[in-house]
């Protein structure tokens, strides 16, 4: 006779716009599934591909996952450790953190490394509050994927975290995805959202993946020429009576200084600078100016040396057709808490920031710091596996390998980075802890439940945090703060009436009706408009208005290798997964177009070398035109413990900073390719 089944409603916290819920079943306590809640607006009874894997398969295999405190015993690198109790490994990390802090100034030289491994509120932020107690030097966690892009709409809207509510579809005519792959990055989005609403779908990207092949119109530039584009497209809205002049006067500053540009940015020049047909370019400039739009920035499209532009430029365009403040318009690259009530300072309170809190540093000078002992004594890392997703990967892995860096590494599996620590602390997954988790796309508000016992002695990340400020003897009230406390802060201010309980009930809430973002058009900028000139960018040392600029082209022979996310993969989480490692292949692999394969002697199957000044790497190769000549396409997420060279993709990425925002501009990185066997 079967045994009780219960079922659990959760939230997926990982880092992907969907948000979805999740239904847990259970029998007789243990979960026998994990599955897509079937009432949730976005999850509609499915989970996607990689998560129906990882969650029911490595997330829920206790021999994968890390279960006690351990201490190194080998060389650094090697993974080798001796289990320890959590009262001996906070001793050991206290102590020195103490000794490296008690100088003044010393604990700047302790660096910490966060993003998203997990994206629930409390895991996400609460070990905030004991980095800032401390005064510890943070690494600025969104350099390492959007920070350009968050630059680039402070100056011009005044926020990145405000959009568009997804449920205005309906009143778009089209929705423009630029530079985004809903198909990899938002499987729901994809599967139901784009191909439900009455829109012209477009999207502009430079690999054609199912997003761009299913999409009514695609545009595949040459990487780095999307301000050409934008500008072309604006010609053309203008050429075609179609700029709202009412809006730019009365909502913008700085159309005036953008427009004489336009006259020599005509579809023809543009064609020659991004590859893409003038025709496609003015049908593309129809279709946006049919009526009101939805323009998606992609977090891709911001990582390349002028990403920053080239999301002014985006915005330039929006602003053109009053895309702002009515239904159906809007530019989205998050969606924030902000209309949802949700306040960030209940979870890592702003008052426990230090006046003499360092300032953070960027991902791309991460190898530099840590090989500096005059910088980085202790490396402190949770929801991150920085070993594999870092630029710079060898000379990382050796600034890792210093017996003198202190090192600690807070994680769910044995990753490369945990390899490389001193003390690796087991960190619970979000299965087995109570949080909260909002999606960044959808106006979705979800509770995450906890469905069964942490492995061993694992523990939720803020659970060590508060374990760690009581073995640093620290007596701040806050440091210590409950869950419970902070779930119910968190709800208590929100829009939504509702205690927790009944949101675990539910699973999740969202805004009843669908929201008009800046219906009021104002803005948090200085002059309360939309910034299309800014002073605030000027005095930063960029030019005050967007510019129709591109990259050039690789020469020598080189080309531009794009790292975009495996469909397979979120960032590198599920590379340990053995049916999601079946899935991408036990060799990395990269995409030639056709043309540059016949040019290089290569073919389906063979073995090349990918080289730049910053490393080299043999991947096999793959031939299809879902990419232009003189692009190549290798997507990022493999774990180098687990290739046979110990190395991914990120081993050629330079750490090259984008224009605004010291960010990652990976998607500019040019290679070199030669045939190997």
């Amino acid at each position: 006779m079967p045994g009780t089944k219960e079922i659990v409603l959760t939230t997926c916290p990982r880092d992907c716009y969907d948000g979805c819920g999740i239904a847990v079943i259970k029998r007789d306590g243990k979960i026998t599934k994990v599955l897509g809640d079937p009432a949730h607006p976005t999850a509609r009874g499915a989970l996607c591909g990689k998560c129906a894997l990882g969650y029911n398969g490595v997330f829920l295999d206790a021999g994968a996952r890390l279960t006690h405190p351990l201490l190194r015993t080998g060389p650094k690198g090697q993974g080798q450790f001796r289990r320890a109790t959590w009262d001996e490994a906070l001793e050991v990390v206290a102590a020195r953190l103490k000794a490296i802090a008690a100088p003044p100034g010393g604990a700047a030289r302790i660096i910490h490394a966060h993003y998203t491994g997990t994206c629930s509120m409390i895991a996400g932020g609460f070990p905030m509050r004991f980095f800032h107690h401390l005064g510890a030097t943070e690494v600025e966690p969104d350099t390492v994927c959007n920070n350009a892009g968050h630059a680039a709409l402070g100056y011009a809207i005044g926020t990145s975290a405000d959009g568009f509510d997804p449920r205005t579809a309906k009143d778009a005519a089209c929705i423009l995805v630029w530079g985004a792959n809903p198909s990899a990055s938002a499987p729901h989005a994809h599967k139901h959202w784009l191909k439900e609403t009455p829109a012209k779908v477009v999207a502009i990207d430079p690999v054609r993946h199912p997003t761009a092949a299913e999409a009514h119109l695609h545009l595949q530039p040459r990487p780095g020429t999307d301000a050409a584009l934008a500008f072309a497209l604006m010609h053309v809205i203008r050429r075609e009576g179609k700029l709202d002049r009412a809006f730019l006067a009365a909502h913008c500053v700085g159309w005036d200084e953008i427009e004489p540009m336009l006259d020599a940015c005509t579809p023809r020049w543009a064609e020659a600078e991004s590859g893409v047909p003038a025709a496609r370019i003015e049908e593309a400039a129809r279709l946006y100016a049919a009526g009101p739009a939805l323009l998606w920035l992609g977090q891709g499209l911001q990582r390349q040396p002028m990403g920053g532009n080239v999301f002014r430029a985006c915005v330039a365009l929006a602003a053109a057709r009053g895309n702002f403040g009515k239904p159906g318009a809007g530019v989205y690259y998050l969606n924030g808490g902000r209309t949802r009530g949700i306040q960030g300072r209940h979870v890592s309170p702003p008052e426990l920031i230090r006046p003499d809190q360092p300032s953070s540093f960027s991902q791309m000078d991460l190898a530099a710091r840590l090989e500096d002992p005059a910088k980085a004594a202790a490396f402190i890392t949770w929801n991150i596996n920085p070993a594999a997703s870092s630029p710079e990967q060898a000379r990382l892995h050796k600034a890792l390998a210093r017996e003198d860096l202190l090192t600690v590494a807070i994680d769910l599996f044995p990753t490369d980075t945990t390899d490389y620590a001193d003390v690796v602390l087991p960190a619970a997954s979000f299965l087995e802890f109570d949080d909260l988790a909002e999606s960044y796309f959808h106006l979705t508000l979800g509770a995450q439940a906890k469905a069964q016992e942490p492995p061993g002695e694992a523990l939720p990340n803020q659970e060590i945090f508060r374990r760690l400020a009581r073995a640093m003897g620290f007596n701040e009230p806050l440091l210590y703060e409950s869950d419970e406390s902070i779930i119910a802060n968190i709800l208590r201010d929100s829009i939504f009436d509702i205690d927790f309980e009944t949101l675990k009930e539910k699973g999740w809430v969202m805004p009843p009706e669908p929201v008009i973002y800046w219906a009021d058009l104002k803005f948090p900028t200085p002059s309360g408009r939309i910034e299309l000139a800014s002073a605030a960018a000027e005095a930063d040392g960029h030019p005050r208005v967007p510019q129709p600029v591109v990259d050039a082209p690789p020469a020598g022979g080189r080309l531009r290798l794009l790292s975009p996310a495996d469909a397979w993969l979120m960032n590198d989480t599920y590379a340990n997964d053995p049916r999601v490692a079946e899935r991408i292949g036990a060799e990395p692999s990269v995409t030639l177009n056709p043309e540059d394969a016949r040019r290089l002697g290569v073919g389906e199957g063979d073995r090349v070398e990918l080289a730049n000044g910053t490393g080299r790497l043999v991947m096999l190769a793959r031939v299809a035109d879902v990419v232009r000549p003189g692009t190549a396409l290798s997507h990022k997420g493999r774990w180098p413990k687990r290739e046979g060279q110990r190395l991914n993709v990120n081993a050629l990425n330079p750490g090259t900073k984008t224009d605004m925002g010291e960010s990652s501009a990976v998607h500019g990185v040019e290679v070199s390719v030669r045939r190997v066997g």
